[in-house]
C-alpha cells in the first residue's frame, strides 16, 4: 500500500531549513530528522499545511507569508516598563532580550526597544513577527496514524 500524503492524522519525518526571505538561515535539522504529528502544535499551523500532499521522499522549498508563520507583530504586545522592575546589574540598552514570567507563569522574552529616563520600551513579539520565510523540506516518511480525513 503507498504511503498516504502529509495531511491530518499523519505522522510525518522529515529534515527542514527555515530562512528569512533575506536568505538568512534561522534554524534547520542539520541531518538529523525530526518528527511531528500534524496537529499536535510542534509546527505552527500554515508550516503543516504548506506540507499538505506531499509525500515521501518529497523536497519542496516553501514560502511561508509572516500571517501564516509567526504572524503580524501586535502593538499589544509592546510594553512601557519602569526601570526598577530591571535588575540593577544589566544595561539595557536597545536589542537586548530579556525575560519575563507571564500571569501564568511562562517565560516571555522580550526585546528592548529604546530606554528613556524612568521607562524602557520592550516588544514582545516573536522576532520572526513580520517576517516572510522559505522552509525548505525533505519528507522522509508518512504515516496514518489516526482515521482523520485521509487525502489522496
Amino acid at each position: 500500500m503507498a504511503k498516504p500524503p502529509v495531511g491530518p492524522g499523519t505522522r510525518v519525518s522529515l529534515r527542514f531549513s527555515l530562512s528569512l526571505d533575506t536568505g538568512e538561515k534561522v534554524d534547520d535539522t542539520g541531518q538529523h530528522a525530526a518528527s511531528f504529528q500534524v496537529g499536535d502544535g510542534s509546527l505552527l499551523p500554515g508550516f503543516e499545511q504548506a506540507m499538505f500532499g506531499l509525500r515521501a521522499g518529497d523536497k519542496a522549498d516553501l514560502e511561508i507569508p509572516a500571517s501564516q508563520g509567526f504572524g503580524l507583530p501586535n502593538e499589544d504586545n509592546v510594553h512601557m516598563l519602569r526601570k526598577h522592575m530591571f535588575p540593577d546589574d544589566i544595561e539595557l540598552e536597545p536589542g537586548l532580550v530579556v525575560s519575563f514570567a507571564d500571569g501564568e507563569g511562562q517565560e516571555r522574552p522580550g526585546v528592548v526597544v529604546r530606554t528613556m529616563a524612568e521607562l524602557v520600551e520592550v516588544d514582545f513579539n516573536h522576532p520572526l513577527a513580520g517576517r516572510d520565510l522559505r522552509f525548505s523540506v525533505e519528507i522522509l516518511d508518512v504515516e496514518q496514524v489516526s482515521n482523520e480525513i485521509l487525502r489522496g
